[in-house]
């Protein structure tokens, strides 16, 4: 007797168990949804599947072989060949009525399957031009930082430079060696820069100066200045 209470016991702790781990699963089964996009992105595959089963389903028959079942059957005496040329008006009328709905349905699949790699494809392009838009705009942020970094770095060497090499100018014009042009480095000058030097300069060197401007950037400024200390 004790032995029977243990076992029943034990049965009911495992059935219980097995209850509740049933209750378990259903619970989870009902309260997992699967997100609106990965049902959204079924419907092709399901509406494909369904199509298959549909073409599984069907039958197809020639005219001409349910003609020769239908005759076979005539003479047997089984039916009458009235009742034969209706059943294959129907039989051919309904073949003909699901063969057009099963094309209906492939080609609203079909349809289906060339807007959704229509979508696909637009919207590939579209992040394609956005992504090369974006490196082009930074390219070109790049190149104009790179520009003005460049353009500063050599305005600054020719301002500190500019005192030293207008002395050495002076001194080697004095010396008479070196170029004869009077100004060393004369077109990577600014003019304010060339207005500072002509002061220096004799008038031989100053027309020298002055075709040397006139044949190159004509430089209003500079040409008046040299035109007034020639006068």
């Amino acid at each position: 007797m004790a032995s029977t209470r243990k076992k029943t016991t034990g049965t009911r702790r495992k059935t219980t168990g097995a209850g509740k781990a049933s209750a378990t699963k259903a619970s989870s089964r009902k309260t997992t949804r699967r997100p609106q996009s990965s049902r959204a992105a079924d419907r092709p595959d399901k509406s494909v599947e369904e199509f298959r089963n549909a073409l599984e389903r069907s039958v197809t028959l020639s005219r001409e072989r349910i003609q020769e079942v239908v005759d076979d059957a005539v003479k047997r005496g089984r039916m009458t060949r009235d009742d034969a040329n209706e059943l294959v008006s129907k039989l051919v009328a309904r073949s003909r009525k699901e063969s057009k709905e099963l094309v209906k349905e492939l080609e609203a699949l079909l349809e289906q399957a060339r807007k959704g790699v229509e979508k696909r494809t637009r919207e590939a392009q579209r992040r394609t031009t956005k992504a090369r838009r974006r490196v082009e705009k930074e390219t070109t942020k790049a190149q104009r930082q790179v520009k003005a970094a460049a353009g500063k770095a050599a305005r600054g060497v020719r301002d500190a430079t500019e005192e030293p090499l207008a002395r050495a100018d002076a001194a080697r014009r004095r010396a008479g060696v070196g170029p004869s042009f009077p100004i060393t480095g004369y077109d990577e000058l600014t003019a304010a820069q060339i207005g500072r030097r002509l002061g220096d300069l004799s008038k031989p060197e100053l027309r020298k100066v002055r075709t040397h401007e006139k044949n190159g950037k004509g430089r209003k400024s500079i040409l008046d200045k040299i035109d007034k200390a020639l006068a």
